[in-house]
């Protein structure tokens, strides 16, 4: 399973232009192991339209349903090692919550995260794709 960082998954849901063909390919190459989507990710959504910063063609709620249903798409809850882990994460790490949370996730699955986040493109304890 691989891990969609927020972007990824809202350009994939959204079939936007842009998400990258070579992230499509990484996406169809992984979606029968699945294609993982933190909790953290629906929060980052709902906030993102509450600040006018996303604009969705229906209600958060509804998006985030059919988001969730896509071909693939596994919902990864929280966990209490997942939120004390996002507080420890080693090295420099930038203090955005949600892009902490995200990656305490794909560690403690060792699942590589599809991003373009230049930040945890270059944190050297994530594995990326």
């Amino acid at each position: 399973m691989i891990l969609l960082d927020t972007h990824i998954w809202v350009w994939l849901a959204d079939e936007s232009d842009k998400l990258a063909d070579h992230h499509r390919q990484i996406i169809e190459e992984n979606r029968s192991d699945g294609l993982g989507v933190s909790i953290m990710s629906c929060w980052e959504v709902a906030k993102l339209v509450e600040y006018a910063r996303l604009e969705l063609a229906c209600s958060v709620a509804k998006w985030i349903d059919g988001a969730l249903d896509l071909s693939g798409i596994q919902l990864i809850e929280l966990t209490p090692e997942i939120v004390i882990n996002s507080t420890q994460l080693p090295g420099e790490f930038h203090r955005d919550p949600a892009d902490q949370i995200i990656v305490a996730t794909a560690r403690e699955y060792k699942f590589k995260l599809l991003t373009m986040d230049d930040k945890i493109l270059k944190y050297e304890h994530v594995q990326t794709l």
